[in-house]
């Protein structure tokens, strides 16, 4: 099947399922202008599945709005360095149910079923490349360069959205719902530990989610902080680059070598997650949170193919300095000289560090309001993380705050305690994202129930129009 058969199916597919139905949903009229039924922000694979889930409710009234050029939303072409996906290629994810809409369908149009057998793991690339066929053949309403500033609840359901970019149609836009599909940096900050950023000159570090010039690294020496699975993506794309060493400093004393996303993929415990209780999740969490997602085998042996690759265990970072425009760190095992610093160490998430829910996030409840940890449990990465609805909304800490919050949801890595991975994993959007467009829609739903149920008692048009002669079949 060729890539325009494949468009051709994938329309035959969506008409068989009766995809382009009128909208059900009541249109509110406001002085400032339009009013979307729902925004998402993010144009990255979440918001493309979310509006696509969208869509199939009956909900058309959407766009989604993504601070990138066109082509260019979330980290594939900009700051992951992994040569392929982590995730094991046979898990289907924003397809959403449909066969023609799957990557597997996708990677057959263009290179054949037989170099589908022969694929390990996704490329990279080619998976930016389906997410680009995904949104044109869907036709998805998105505008790209266009960056949210800030959320401001103007009134009881209407959020007015504060923009700016290239591709913003206004300074302000108006939503019912705003789904905040922002990725994996989305619910708080990238984390540079204060050794380095206060010691240290811009210009001698970069954190594994910023651009960094690869050709400026030629024949040098870098040190790359962390032992999880970005840390050995960074340390093999410098080298591929033309780096001359690449030393990856970890804490402990052996490699992580258990990712229990695997187990949660077979086990029911990614689909499954929001039926346990809080005690649980913050159990289950507490362990994730102990293994750091380990390297696939063969990014650590392309890493450690390398020559001027080095791998140094039990070496946490003690001091890090300036000295003759190079970093000078100091580890348990010796002083060392570099360059330049990758630090993969990372996010922290809490709604105080994101600017655009600065003035909703006071209201906005935490983990550490509902459910109080053992002491020997306790983790304050995990308490200050927002506590959510089972469809990835917002609580407010009061009554107040529950109205200044509907209509916001968090689709992004902040749901991790509350909603499991099915928000910051590929493998867990097959199950997160119809729970977030449920929730989405029923509030749509219940926000005009009163009108709907008057229209609904009050409908007489009339369906039956036959007439009994009084004779039976024989008798006429």
């Amino acid at each position: 099947m060729s890539i325009e058969a494949l468009n051709k199916q994938v329309q035959t597919d969506l008409s068989y399922l009766a995809f382009d139905r009128e909208s059900w949903v009541q249109p509110v009229h406001h002085p400032k202008g339009h009013v979307y039924d729902a925004v998402i922000v993010g144009g990255g694979q979440s918001g493309l599945g979310i509006a696509f889930g969208l869509l199939r409710e009956r909900i058309s009234n959407i766009l989604i709005i993504d601070e990138n050029k066109e082509g260019y939303e979330g980290p594939w072409v900009t700051y992951a360095r992994m040569m392929t996906l982590r995730t094991p290629k046979h898990l289907t994810s924003i397809d959403l149910g449909v066969p023609s809409l799957t990557f597997r369908s996708w990677w057959e149009a263009q290179f054949g079923p037989e170099s589908w057998e022969a694929v390990d793991k996704i490329p990279r690339s080619d998976w930016m490349n389906y997410l680009r066929w995904y949104r044109e053949v869907l036709k998805l309403p998105v505008k790209n360069e266009v960056k949210l500033k800030l959320i401001d609840p103007i009134e009881e359901g209407i959020h007015q959205l504060h923009i700016e970019g290239a591709g913003a149609p206004s300074d302000t836009i108006l939503a019912r719902k705003v789904v905040l599909a922002t990725g994996i940096q989305g619910g708080g900050q990238w984390h540079v530990p204060p050794m380095v950023s206060e010691k240290l000159p811009r210009h001698l570090y970069a954190h594994t989610s910023q651009a960094i010039d690869f050709n400026k690294l030629k024949g040098k020496k870098v040190a790359i902080l962390g032992g999880g699975a970005s840390a050995f993506d960074n340390a093999n794309f410098a080298l591929t680059e033309g780096t001359a060493e690449a030393h990856v400093f970890i804490r402990r004393k052996e490699m992580p070598r258990i990712n229990p996303i695997r187990q949660m993929e077979g086990s029911g415990m990614i689909e499954r997650f929001h039926t346990l209780s809080d005690e649980k999740k913050y159990d289950v969490m507490t362990h994730f949170f102990k293994h750091n997602q380990p390297p696939t085998n063969d990014t650590f042996q392309r890493a450690a193919s390398w020559p001027g690759f080095h791998l140094h265990l039990e070496s946490p970072w003690l001091g890090v300095e300036e000295k003759e425009e190079k970093a000078i760190i100091t580890t348990p095992q010796g002083t060392f000289s570099f360059d330049f610093l990758i630090i993969s160490t990372g996010l922290v998430t809490d709604p105080a560090l994101r600017p655009e829910l600065k003035l909703v996030e006071s209201g906005i409840a935490r983990w550490r309001d509902y459910y109080k940890a053992p002491e020997e449990k306790a983790h304050p990465l995990l308490d200050a993380h927002p506590y959510l609805g089972p469809g990835f909304a917002f609580t407010g800490r009061d009554r107040q705050a529950q109205k200044t919050l509907h209509g916001l949801f968090t689709f992004n890595y902040a749901a991790l305690i509350s909603c499991g991975i099915t928000a910051s994993a590929l493998s867990g959007m097959k199950y997160g994202i119809p729970k977030v467009v449920s929730a989405v829609a029923d509030q749509l739903f219940l926000d005009h129930q009163e009108d709907i149920l008057s229209s609904f008692f009050a409908y007489n048009e009339v369906e039956f129009t036959e007439e009994w002669t009084g004779k039976t079949a024989l008798e006429a």
